[in-house]
């Protein structure tokens, strides 16, 4: 900040002031100056404690003024003036408490104080000051010290300050953009990441009066207010409704789109009258327009309408302030529609899984009845002409008899599922030996391994207690995981091991297969989903298996793993709570 300061000569003036030595610019203005028309007198008349607290302070290079006398003269130093602002030079010997009448409500205590004796410190008093022309809000960290005669009487105050604004305020901006981002982060729309950036500058009103959200229409002819803070909704400088192809003396926000996303409005009188809002009463004569244009979008979603504080001084750091704050906003709005395309698109994708298992569900019921014709003949065949049927037609009818059972199975279990996805599908819970049950469902795959040259090891002790399960249930979770451990394993051993966990129960089922590559392994109990290029014994299947077992697992308030090495095996992982719970 640059001051300038006439200084006149000392020629007409009674007293010289030769006893006041330096003292740079206000040295010489008090040098200057007739003091035989102020309270103090010709300035070589002064009492030897005036002249020496003078000589003290305009020597100093830190801000200081004093008042001084009955009428409490202002006399200060070079690192003062520029506190004083336009109040500079007619300050200079001016009634200290007619200079900062604007200040009073904050220091007069203060100022009291010290004229009885007791020195008053007071750090970043919020205080306004009327130095430019304006009621200005500013900060200051300062004392008031009496100053003693020989006699012991105050006879003047020594008022050291320093100026905190730019500090304060800085401050004060910095947590309104943390407050921003925190408060903004979870909108999942447009239209919410507006409320929620609008909800949070709601409290930042000593810097943005008010603030608008206008949202581009789709036809981009038109914006709407979707939210405000600081103005009622309607009013004259915020209406429902902006027509972006109007003149009208409204907020000009295609102009903030072509000129590369800001505008500033200084013509508010002109356009809305008188626009007043909390906390000050005068008129806000500044507001910047801002066009919001998150990442990858060819034009602006919303716009951001800002007031600007008629007490802060429209500077560069407000201005900065303000640019930060439009892409703090930016940044906020880019995660919204983010959020809001990703919801979207699982929206989408769950529609497409909605769809295909009803498609599903719906096929499977179409096949079972022909397929529950079909095994009928089938069985009966069988049965009747065990001695008479030829070993070749024998095997061809085993062999439509063995897939037409494998085709119902698979239509079974989608039908289960879609009764689990639907919420029809019931569990009926009972204590159960569950050793021995495990050990007889496992027992049933003892012949088909041996006819692939597989081993089977079942190692179910008897549990302490009963568990709670629902005997069809568990029956298709060992099937299925049995089921997959012989489809894919050609040599070694599947085992079945159930234990003890204290307060759970443990089934192991583990095989010495081809393996599932890890980076399938957190999409193997995902519906539908099926490894690719995995060798196994046969294709059939709608992977959806393991997705069933880990429904049915939940049903039962357990949980499901998976440990895999490919060429080596996998090892599947259940546990389940024991009681009724």
């Amino acid at each position: 900040m640059t001051h300038t300061t006439e200084v006149s000569g000392t020629a007409n003036h009674p007293g010289s002031g030769d006893w006041l030595i330096g003292g740079g610019i206000m040295g010489q203005l008090i040098r200057s100056m007739d003091w035989s028309q102020t309270p103090l007198g010709p300035i070589d008349h002064w009492p030897a404690s005036l002249r020496t607290t003078v000589s003290l302070a305009i020597n100093s290079n830190f801000p200081i003024s004093l008042a001084w006398g009955t009428h409490h003269t202002q006399i200060y130093n070079d690192g003062y003036w520029p506190i004083c602002g336009d109040k500079h030079p007619y300050a200079m010997g001016q009634d200290f408490t007619e200079c900062w009448a604007s200040a009073w409500p904050a220091i007069g205590a203060a100022f009291d104080s010290a004229l009885a004796g007791t020195t008053a410190f007071l750090e970043d008093q919020r205080m306004f000051l009327d130095r430019h022309g304006y009621l200005e809000e500013t900060f200051f960290t300062f004392s008031f010290s009496p100053i003693y005669d020989q006699d012991g009487q105050v006879v003047g105050l020594f008022h050291p300050v320093t100026e905190t604004t730019s500090k304060m305020v800085g401050e004060r901006r910095t947590r309104i953009l943390r407050d921003l981002g925190a408060h903004g982060f979870g909108a999942q729309t447009l239209e919410s990441g507006q409320r929620q950036a609008a909800e949070s500058l709601a409290q930042a009103r000593f810097d943005l009066p008010f603030v608008l959200f206008y949202q581009l229409a789709d036809d981009r002819q038109s914006a709407r207010l979707v939210a405000q803070t600081g103005l009622v909704p309607g009013g004259v400088a915020s209406p429902q409704t902006i027509d972006l192809t109007s003149h009208a003396r409204s907020w000009p926000l295609a102009e903030a789109a072509a000129s590369g996303g800001t505008v500033a409005v200084d013509d508010l009188h002109a356009r809305f009258g008188d626009l007043i809002c909390e906390p000050y009463p005068e008129p806000i004569n500044t507001a910047s327009v801002y066009a919001i244009m998150p990442p990858g979008q060819a034009q602006p979603v919303c716009y951001m309408v800002v007031g600007l504080s008629p007490r802060s001084p429209i500077n560069e750091a407000y201005t900065s302030f303000c640019d930060l704050l439009a892409s703090a906003v930016t940044t906020v709005i880019a995660n919204a529609i983010a959020h809001q395309v990703e919801r979207q698109r699982a929206e989408a994708l769950e529609a497409i899984d909605r769809a295909k298992t009803a498609f599903f569900s719906n096929v499977s019921h179409e096949f079972r009845t022909p397929l529950t014709l079909l095994l009928g003949p089938l069985e009966d065949e069988l049965a009747e002409q065990t001695d008479r049927l030829p070993a070749t037609r024998r095997a061809r009818l085993e062999t439509a008899h063995r897939n037409s059972l494998r085709l119902l199975k698979l239509v079974n279990t989608l039908l289960d599922f879609t009764r689990l996805e639907t919420g029809r599908m019931q569990a009926v819970y009972q204590p159960t030996d569950l050793a021995a049950l495990t050990s007889a469902l496992a027992g049933s795959f003892h012949a088909a391994c041996e006819r692939v040259g597989l081993q089977l090891q079942v190692d179910c002790a008897p549990l302490p207690q009963p568990v709670h399960v629902d005997h069809d249930m568990w029956e298709k979770i060992v099937l299925n995981l049995l089921s997959n451990a012989l489809k894919f394993t050609f040599a070694g051993a599947i085992s079945v091991k159930l234990l003890s966990l204290g307060r759970t129960v443990a089934l192991t089922v583990q095989d010495t297969g081809v393996g599932i590559p890890a980076n399938e392994l957190s999409q193997i109990f995902d519906r539908f989903h099926r490894v690719k290029g995995t060798q196994g014994r046969s294709h059939e299947g709608t992977g959806i298996g393991l997705a069933l077992v880990q429904e049915l697992m939940t049903l039962h308030g357990g949980t499901i793993q998976a440990s895999s090495v490919v060429g080596q095996g996998s090892t599947f992982t259940l546990t389940l709570p024991f009681g009724a719970d």
